[in-house]
């Protein structure tokens, strides 16, 4: 077999090859053979089909395996001219040339080899940057915000009135034209006032009455309901106050700290605002980069180190990119784009830039990983997915199953080990007394001996 190979640059190469006909007549036929062997077609035994029968049927696909296993052989022996081992080739080849001649077959493709990538300059790439600091006020607050989430509920005094932050009982019915409709109905319904779990209008209502007391009231539904029979629709509503419940906040004390920090051995409440601060520092610190510093980052990556890409990652990207547009395109515009390839080509160029991009960036974040030995493994990218279908009222595994079935966790895990990359080296610019302050939300657990 004829067969020249020429490497256009570290990550690319192209592959030219002659295979005799012959070559390919000897696959075709050993293929043919094995269908034979299992093929069943209705008044012949098992492996007594005819051979020209089954050329005839099963053409296409004996063709179709004996090209891939030349191409196969072909990148083989190109990968050996090459010096470069299988675990170097990136992707797929492009074939942009299969063509029967008189005596061969003439083959070309193109083939991407996995880049070469010096991070000496990793460091020069992240932005500088300050995060804002934990004012003690911040820290009061969040305090008392705090000790409202421990609070006890208590049945409020006799002829109390419904105040915010109150957890009213009620019974609620509501009609529209004088009838009953559904979902307006409960009994025994708690929920807390200015928690914005009912309609604005319903709790004002409610507001200001007392334990036994009934009310009737008009409520008009927001046009943008949720529920689209009710949306823009006039009500009227029939309220009964069975119980307020108010809430006994704890003072914030060492008492308080040790509740709240139970796992802890001699906590304080000098320990407690540490956490605290601690945690309000990594809330700043996450804002920060993910509003700001990360994308700066990426930025910065893409501009200052330089490599070869594969080419074939990089058009495959492009076919991506333009496949996703055309989902969220008006039906007009993807037609348009059928009826003129021109242009479609156009379009498709038009991703070149962000294909690059990702694919560089890609390359670049996989590299980093490795050389900082940062991981993810599987369980955390179902526990993400998992954590994304609780947070938007999906079924978790009807999520999980549609991600493997489009074959998108591959992807997931990407961005979550790029998250994870980007702050491992932002976080290196951290202060000495920043670092500690993060690490003193690893708490130390009480001695169980």
């Amino acid at each position: 077999m004829n067969l020249e190979v020429k490497k256009l640059d570290t990550a690319n190469a192209q592959v030219s090859a002659k295979p005799s006909t012959q070559d390919m007549q000897k696959r075709y036929e050993k293929f043919a053979q094995k269908v034979a062997k299992n093929a069943k077609i209705d008044g012949f035994r098992r492996g007594k089909v005819p051979l020209s029968l089954i050329k005839s049927r099963y053409q296409a696909n004996i063709e179709q395996d004996a090209q891939e296993e030349m191409v196969q052989e072909i990148l083989k022996d190109a990968l050996k001219e090459l010096g470069v081992e299988s675990k170097d080739l990136i992707g797929s080849p492009h074939i942009t040339k299969f063509e029967k001649k008189d005596d061969c077959f003439e083959v070309e493709m193109s083939v991407g080899l996995k880049p070469t990538i010096v991070l000496d300059k990793i460091k020069d790439c992240a932005p500088s940057f300050k995060v804002e600091a934990v004012a003690e006020e911040m820290v009061q607050e969040r305090l008392k915000k705090l000790a409202k989430d421990y609070a006890k509920l208590i049945d409020a005094k006799e002829n109390k009135e419904a105040q915010h932050d109150d957890v009213v009982t009620i019974d609620f019915e509501g009609f529209i034209d004088n009838e009953p409709f559904e979902g307006g109905k409960a009994e025994n319904f708690s929920f807390t006032l200015g928690s914005k779990q009912m309609l604005e209008e319903f709790e004002k209502a409610v507001l200001n009455m007392k334990v036994g007391e009934e009310k009737e009231f008009p409520l008009n539904f927001p046009t943008d309901y949720h529920a689209n029979h009710l949306a823009g629709k006039e009500a009227r509503f029939k309220v009964k106050l069975h119980k307020i419940q108010v809430r006994d906040i704890p003072e914030i004390n060492d008492e308080f700290a040790k509740n709240v920090l139970a796992q802890e051995e001699n906590a304080t409440l000098a320990t407690l605002q540490d956490r605290v601060k601690g945690q309000l520092f990594v809330e700043n610190k996450a804002k920060l980069y993910n509003e700001e510093l990360k994308e700066k980052f990426i930025e910065s990556l893409d501009e200052k180190i330089s490599f070869d890409l594969p080419k074939t990652i990089v058009e495959q990207e492009m076919d991506l990119l333009f496949r996703n547009a055309l989902y969220s395109m008006e039906e007009e515009e993807v037609k348009a784009l059928q009826e003129d390839q021109e242009k479609a080509k156009e379009k498709r160029e038009s991703f070149r830039k962000d294909a690059t991009k990702s694919v560089k960036v890609t390359f670049i974040v996989d590299a980093l990983a490795k050389q900082e030995e940062i991981f993810v493994h599987d369980n955390e990218v179902f526990q993400t997915l998992y954590y994304e279908a609780m947070m938007t009222g999906q079924n978790p595994q009807a999520l999980i199953g549609q991600y493997r079935q489009n074959n998108m966790l591959p992807a997931v895990k990407m961005a979550m080990i790029e998250d994870r990359v980007l702050t491992h080296f932002l976080d290196q610019q951290l202060s000495k007394e920043e670092q500690e302050m993060i690490q003193s939300l690893k708490p130390t657990s009480k001695n169980t001996k």
